[in-house]
């Protein structure tokens, strides 16, 4: 059995998850009333279908596999082969499945019947011996083609499937490569990841294996994600079905991405090649569903709380039991907060300073210096540094138990600390915000600290730190230190940085930290040391003083301009020449267009700002206009024209052509060698009065064509295209532009 018109599945499953969708109903005092959720009811014919119902970044919502079960049973009794799978990160997050290390997840998800799992990253986070022992527990295989212990694979890569009538299903696994990095590194010895090229042969050679299996349908089960903050190491889903043909069905994890959002990143069509890709969000809030029947392939999602379980449900109970006893355990109050601390991840712990930050530093200095014991170097030189991935959920005001410190560090980390040299530390912040301000789970949390971050500076990458992910710096570049303690920072001095024992050991981007003379693990445990500073320190209350971030960490630069964007080096050039400003303090506006006002006062500023005497010929160019003697200053050099009515028209767009106009008048008119505009299909589209620049810019490669072979002459230009412009420009500018006969009204320039 082959597939067949996927299109219209895919189409059909876009209007079964809309279909799916409750919005809020407005209540008659004109206000939004209180959601509700219809019950799920199964309205198609998968009579003969085969289903796949999947989960991924369960993290510990335990309460929601009976939904999942419950689905499950409903597939079945409508006459579908179900088989549900999950594609990672399930056995951490709450501490309904920490505390046990993830066994209580493995026991829910062998009651709802699961076949088969892909490892996230967080499996391993109780080290790869445990992970083991909850494969042997699990009755159900754990899949990961690409990862290998010492000579050999770790887990089973693949896993057959056959219906009755014969269809086979080949299902295989793959974890994230950045599982290397984001593990502890003491916890994974002899365990290795394939990534990016490596990782594509390792996927494609069990798409040939079980194909030449002869199986009828490829699925991989896959933790790796389409957030930007893998993009940089190419191990995103997205990247690798760019290389990788012959899987059907790609299901994701990791990002924590939706239906939707994958559908976002797909550009609405929800494949990658001829491959479907699904993701289903995180804590178990969405089932995901794919129906393979006739020959075709539909993917859609059921929200969790849609599915009705019965009161009598064996998997609810077991469930809600695990939850009973976490709560007797951990839910008692030791301690109140009158302020909401910050735990989400970006914007928050992964890309900024945020209160909740502060406070886990503050207590971990508190911790390694309280009992005033000789750490080798004077008490003005400790500092404290932890990852903002390790902190994974807020602290609402209001009561605070055990639970919820539990649930923020879940990770049993321990209190460490490190001595570094002052350009080791260096090194640790560069290397730790290297894509700032797009999110990475290494960024820095601190405290006896203040440093800063330009994110206008492009991170000089340097090789691979070990068998990590992530890239030494070759120089500091974006990161200064500002002060330490209240005291000038010295490179060529010794500090102490407590940690935690996952940062120590050169986890995620600290790896620099793993060539101390002194590590020093304290066996304290992380959380036990923040509870311990709220009652001994601060009263068991955390007060107003944390109602907002306390300053230590400055980032200058845009937060819409990221290393990552192809506009990047362009931008960062006009904005360091200081040809263009941010739209606002914290934004450039790379995709909004290019207004007449401010491209005259970019090539004035190029030009050096010469004194203006002329008078301001404009009626809508006010007196302190920013950008007025820039306009005088191009209208006397016949750059730029006014208009017949006596106006400028600042905030007019600017088209490619006009663009083209106005520079070449800068430069001069000058001749340029004939270039071939037929090659270009909409060649005939440039207006006479911009032939010649046109020519001119194309020939000295300021414009060129899309993808099309079209040069879009009339199409506006964005501010991030013009900066890519002004760039190419700015070494064949004259130093001054030269006077050139230019239509007083021309209302194309």
């Amino acid at each position: 059995m082959r597939k067949w018109n996927k299109l219209l599945a895919l189409l059909l499953a876009m209007v079964m998850a809309l279909g799916m969708t409750c919005v809020a109903l407005a209540d008659e005092e004109g206000g939004d009333a209180e959601e509700t959720v219809p019950a799920f009811e199964l309205t198609e014919d998968v009579d003969g279908a085969i289903v796949i119902l999947h989960t991924n970044d369960v993290h510990g919502a335990v309460d929601g596999y009976a939904k999942a079960a419950a689905l499950k049973a409903m597939y079945e009794e409508a006459g579908a082969t179900v088989y549900l799978m999950d594609a990672g990160d399930f056995s951490q997050g709450e501490t309904s499945v920490s505390v046990s290390q993830g066994a209580t997840a493995i026991e829910l998800m062998n009651m709802a019947g699961y076949v088969a799992a892909a490892p996230g990253n967080h499996e391993f986070d109780y080290g790869y011996e445990n992970l083991t022992t909850l494969a042997g527990a699990a009755e159900f295989p754990i899949l990961a083609a690409n990862v290998t212990y010492e000579d050999g694979l770790a887990f089973e890569a693949n896993l057959t499937l056959e219906t009755e009538d014969g269809v086979k299903l080949g299902v295989f696994g793959l974890d994230t490569p950045e599982t290397a990095s984001k593990a502890h590194p003491g916890k994974i010895k002899g365990v290795s990841f394939a990534g990016g090229k490596d990782l594509y042969a390792v996927a494609q050679a069990q798409v040939d294996e079980l194909t030449e299996a002869g199986c009828d349908y490829v699925i991989c089960l896959g933790h790796l994600g389409i957030d930007d903050e893998t993009a940089a190491t190419a191990n995103r889903s997205i990247d690798l079905l760019g290389e990788v043909t012959g899987i059907d069905v790609f299901i994701d994890g990791h990002s924590h991405s939706t239906l939707e959002q994958v559908l976002e990143a797909t550009e609405g069509t929800g494949k990658v090649g001829e491959t479907y890709l699904t993701s289903t969000g995180t804590k178990l809030a969405n089932v995901g569903v794919v129906t393979i029947k006739d020959g075709g392939i539909t993917v859609s999602s059921v929200a969790a709380e849609s599915i009705t379980v019965a009161e009598d449900n064996e998997i609810a109970a077991r469930a809600a039991e695990i939850i009973a006893e976490i709560e007797e355990e951990y839910g008692a109050t030791f301690a109140t907060s009158e302020v909401n601390l910050n735990g989400e991840k970006a914007p928050g712990n992964r890309t900024e300073e945020t209160n909740l930050g502060d406070l886990i530093t503050d207590a971990m200095l508190w911790y390694a210096t309280k009992d005033g014991e000789d750490l080798g170097v004077p008490a003005e030189n400790v500092i404290a540094v932890t990852n903002g991935g390790g902190i994974r959920a807020p602290i609402a005001a209001g009561d605070i138990c055990k639970n919820d410190i539990n649930t923020v560090l879940p990770f049993g980390n321990t209190v460490a600390y490190v001595t570094v040299s002052g350009e080791a530390l260096l090194e640790v912040l560069e290397a730790s915000t290297f894509c700032t301000p797009t999110a990475v789970g290494g960024f820095p949390q601190v405290a006896g600290i203040k440093f800063t971050i330009d994110t206008m500076k492009a991170y000089d990458q340097g090789g691979l730190y070990g068998e990590t992910t992530y890239y030494a710096p070759k120089s500091i570049n974006r990161v200064t230190i500002d002060e330490i303690n209240g005291k000038a920072f010295d490179s060529e001095a010794s500090y102490v940085v407590v940690t935690n024992d996952f940062l120590a050991t050169g986890g995620d981007t600290y790896y620099a930290l793993t060539e101390s003379p002194s590590i020093v693990d304290t066996g304290m445990a992380l959380d036990e040391a923040l509870m311990s500073y709220i009652t001994e320190v601060l009263g068991g209350k955390v007060s107003s003083d944390y109602a907002e971030p306390a300053g230590r960490i400055t980032i200058t630069g845009y937060s819409d301009v990221t290393s990552d964007r192809w506009f990047f080096g362009a931008v960062s050039y006009v904005l360091e020449n200081k040809l263009m400003d941010g739209l606002t303090a914290g934004t450039f506006g790379p995709s909004e267009d290019m207004t007449r006002a401010v491209l005259v006062e970019a090539l004035y500023r190029l030009a050096g700002s010469p004194d203006v005497t002329g008078e301001n010929p404009f009626s809508d160019v006010a007196d302190d206009a920013s950008y007025k003697n820039a306009v005088i200053w191009a209208s006397e050099n016949d750059i730029v024209g006014g208009y017949a009515d006596g106006t400028f028209k600042p905030e007019d767009s600017v088209q490619r052509q006009q663009i083209a106009a106005i520079l070449y008048r800068y430069a001069g008119s000058p001749d340029a060698d004939a270039v071939d505009m037929s090659v270009y299909a909409d060649a005939d589209s440039v207006q006479a009065y911009a032939a010649g620049a046109m020519n001119w810019a194309i020939a000295n490669s300021l414009i060129k064509g899309d993808n099309n072979g079209n040069l879009t002459p009339r199409a506006t230009a964005t501010r991030a295209q013009v900066a890519t412009i002004l760039q190419a420009f700015a070494p064949i500018a004259p130093e001054a532009p030269a006077n050139t006969e230019a239509p007083v009204a021309d209302k194309a320039a």
